[in-house]
């Protein structure tokens, strides 16, 4: 009898173990679903709660005098969450044929985009369709409840009310594939379908213009409608607006060049010496930079990608061009710091009969440093190059043409500036490597005569043209050329653009270069004198680039007042003949324009913006 009580007790507890060991084991799968597996929670709270990213406002961009050049417009983007989008109710398909149809999309499109938002993340919300602009949205936006796992969020685009300065201001994109998994090795901000500066100040000043996002969690009801913010808000953030951006250009100033350089092919770089700030920044031809904004964008890219005269180059900065007699300025400025020559020296010119080097001015036979530059005389600088790098103090030539050499590097030549223009070229200053190399070790002055005067292997961007400019009006110094004035918080601006530079000439020398570049206007035999004003003394050097491709490159430098310079400049008239034929009209027009802030000259300012020039590849 006891045994059998024992058996009872035994198949008792048994049974009792039993209930508990499946009791712990539901215990502990619930506590590994529900607590430690974090996909049923988030399957869970996708079903109920949208997480949305909050765009801040990309910040706006001003003039030097506070002109709105860019500020933003709101576009919207439709949004597919992949995994509420693949209906598995038979009774409920997702209408894929009346999806297409309020898109205005075929079914292959539909499924390419949806298989990029599943690769993407199947259970977070991806860009389906960007920038539908507001008229779309609408009527989109009334019967989207039918289509479950779709929403809109709101965005911003840019918009360029003036229509000008299209490669300065440059424009943003949605992102690559290359800059988001650049993007994953730094700060990881980016998603895809974002977007982000490609080009101009939108690219150099990404971080600063793009804010911070913000967001925002909603609940859905299961018609995918929204039914207000979840827990009061509590998960919120709001987004940061992007700072706002001063830049030194002026409009004005901008517009009138780009209305000069109206069926002309080249550059005019403008800059404020005391500052460095580039007050204009022209290259032509241009191109409406709203054509790249919205859906559209591709299209746009494309047409003007394929357009024989290339509009997208910014010439300014990726034009290099032999800059001609207005290189004279930096060879003389060189010969007398290494004291080659003095302002007094006279070299013999023979005019067309020089050799060898000819001379294509008709003037006295031994000129000194200032007539020389007034009728922009080849032999005189020619000689002047030569006796830079034949300079017995350093020892040899190739010691004495390293010397001029590195002397042109600290004035800005033959390197980029580094500052907040992308994609700046830095031209070509041969070394003498190069032509150690070119020539087997034999060269001499002669074989390389051409550098001194600005032809052969010296290659320069309308750029670095300007800074010479500004580097002779400030007596001595510049400020690297740089795009902005300030931010519209009290935000420092780079301090590479706030340190003086200083290329080792002393101020006498340009001095002496000044006063000699006030006779090319103002002289009896100035090379642009019939473009002088009395009432705004300028100063300038006119360049003729000799151009294997066709036509001369017409070339000039300039700035003004005298005095007090307010303004340097450099253009560049491709094929456009002689310097004082566009150039230097074009670019008196402008220093007018920013002084006096119009023209009284009328007829000049006619004949320059109704002048053409015909071009191989015009279409």
């Amino acid at each position: 009898m006891k045994s059998k009580n024992n058996n009872l007790k035994t198949r008792r507890l048994l049974i009792y173990g039993i209930f508990i060991a499946v009791g712990l084991i539901y215990i502990v799968k619930l506590f590994s679903l529900q607590v430690m597996d974090k996909r049923y929670k988030q399957l869970a709270d996708n079903n109920a709660l949208r997480f949305v990213t909050q765009y801040p406002p990309r910040g706006k961009v001003y003039d030097r005098n506070g002109k709105l050049l860019v500020f933003n417009e709101a576009v919207y983007d439709l949004m597919v969450i992949p995994r509420q989008a693949i209906s598995k109710d038979t009774l409920n398909p997702f209408d894929t044929l009346g999806f297409c149809q309020l898109l205005d999309i075929d079914k292959e499109s539909f499924i390419e985009r949806m298989n990029k938002a599943k690769k993407e993340s199947y259970l977070k919300p991806s860009p389906f369709m960007t920038q539908v602009p507001k008229e779309d949205y609408a009527h989109i936006a009334e019967v989207l409840y039918r289509f479950p796992g779709f929403y809109f969020q709101t965005r911003t685009v840019r918009h360029y009310p003036n229509a000008i300065a299209a490669h300065t201001l440059g424009d943003i994109g949605e992102i690559s594939q290359a800059e988001l998994d650049l993007d994953k090795e730094g700060e990881g901000y980016y998603r895809q379908g974002d977007y982000i500066g490609k080009s101009g100040i939108e690219k150099s000043y990404e971080k600063e213009l793009r804010g911070k996002k913000g967001m925002k969690v909603v609940m859905v009801d299961v018609h995918n409608r929204e039914m207000g913010s979840f827990d009061n808000g509590s998960l919120d953030s709001d987004p940061i607006p992007g700072k706002d951006l001063y830049l030194g250009m002026d409009a004005d100033l901008q517009a009138y060049g780009e209305q000069l350089m109206v069926g002309k092919i080249g550059s005019i770089v403008a800059i404020e010496p005391k500052t460095g700030q580039i007050l204009a920044f022209v290259s032509s031809p241009t191109y409406d930079p709203n054509l790249l904004v919205g859906r559209e964008r591709g299209k746009h890219y494309q047409e003007l990608q394929q357009d024989p005269m290339k509009p997208l180059i910014n010439r300014a900065i990726s034009g290099t061009y032999p800059p001609g007699s207005t290189f004279k300025t930096v060879v003389g400025l060189i010969a007398m710091q290494s004291g080659s020559i003095t302002p007094a020296t006279c070299f013999h010119c023979s005019g067309q009969g020089s050799l060898p080097i000819k001379c294509t001015h008709s003037h006295g036979s031994s000129p000194d440093f200032a007539n020389a530059i007034m009728n922009s005389c080849n032999p005189y600088f020619y000689e002047s190059f030569k006796a830079t790098i034949n300079n017995r103090k350093f020892g040899d030539i190739k010691k004495g043409y390293e010397y001029w050499k590195d002397m042109t590097y600290k004035l800005g030549l033959g390197h980029t500036f580094n500052t907040d223009i992308p994609y700046e070229r830095p031209g070509n200053i041969p070394t003498r490597e190069y032509f150690d190399k070119m020539y087997n070790g034999q060269w001499n002055s002669v074989t390389i005569r051409s550098l001194g005067i600005g032809q052969g292997e010296v290659l320069l961007t309308p750029l670095q043209l300007a800074n010479i400019a500004a580097t002779i009006a400030n007596e001595g110094f510049y400020y690297p050329p740089h795009l902005i004035k300030g931010f519209g918080d009290d935000t420092p601006i780079p301090e590479v653009m706030t340190t003086k530079m200083d290329p080792g000439i002393e101020r006498r020398h340009f001095q002496v270069m000044k006063a000699g570049l006030r006779t090319v206007f103002s002289g009896p035999a100035g090379t642009a004198r019939r473009y002088e004003m009395k009432d705004i003394p300028q100063c300038g050097k006119t360049g003729t680039a000799q151009n294997p491709h066709g036509n001369y490159h017409s070339n000039f430098i300039a700035f003004a007042p005298y005095d007090n310079p307010q303004i340097a400049i450099a253009v560049i008239i491709e094929n456009g003949g002689y310097g004082a034929t566009w150039a230097a009209p074009i670019a008196s027009l402008m220093i007018e324009k920013y002084i006096r802030g119009y023209s009284e000259r009328e007829d000049l300012e006619k004949r320059m913006m109704e002048g053409r020039i015909t071009y191989k590849n015009e279409r």
